[in-house]
């Protein structure tokens, strides 16, 4: 079950030299928690098996790096990129695949982990073009998903599995999401402020 991001869980830390920076909205200790809560479901719910955790660069290499770890289970480790936005802030609506799969998915129990699912194109995507390649299972774990958006009837709501964070549809960079490439190396989740609100 996701756990809802309220306003009110807003706070400052210290600020990154980028002005574009803004208030913490996620704490990496709230963060922390989330994902071992997810790797303990997830050592759960594939008891006895050796799942492949397909990582969706670049956004979500931070956070697969801290599930794998809190997974207590056999397991390997791919990665996949694909590309919606480039280097801007705005989704162009057509999804290519940059980099494909080492591993053949064929029979395999595979968890497809995602930064974000933000308007469901992406990751719908990604889900039908993994099931074309016939594992056994596949399930999605995402660490943020927006409050608002309705999966219902898709492809991608059918396997959404792991939920993180639900959250409003704020800009946010840290912990492995950018705003043009920058700010990934940050432990807590910020509000982006594009630079005509920067203060």
């Amino acid at each position: 079950m996701a756990t809802n991001l309220g306003t009110s869980d807003a706070a400052w830390e210290p600020r990154n030299s980028d002005d574009e920076v803004g208030p913490v909205l996620i704490s990496s200790e709230r963060i922390a928690a989330r994902v071992r809560e997810l790797g303990a479901q997830i050592t759960e719910d594939l008891a006895g098996r050796q799942p492949l955790f397909v990582g969706v660069l670049k956004g979500a290499f931070v956070f697969l790096a801290d599930l794998v770890r809190c997974v207590d289970l056999p397991l390997e480790i791919d990665f996949m990129a694909v590309s919606s936005y480039g280097v801007s802030t705005t989704s162009t609506g057509v999804v290519r695949i940059v980099k494909d799969l080492d591993e053949a998915l064929e029979g395999r129990d595979v968890i497809l982990v995602e930064d974000i699912v933000d308007s469901g194109l992406t990751l719908d995507f990604l889900v039908r073009n993994l099931e074309a390649r016939g594992p056994a299972s596949l399930s999605v774990c995402t660490l943020l998903k927006r409050a608002d958006l309705d999966l219902s009837g898709t492809h991608a709501g059918e396997r959404l599995r792991y939920v993180g964070l639900e959250l409003a549809p704020d800009w946010i960079v840290g912990y492995g999401l950018d705003a043009g490439q920058r700010n990934r190396q940050l432990r807590a989740l910020h509000r982006y402020l594009p630079p005509a609100t920067a203060p």
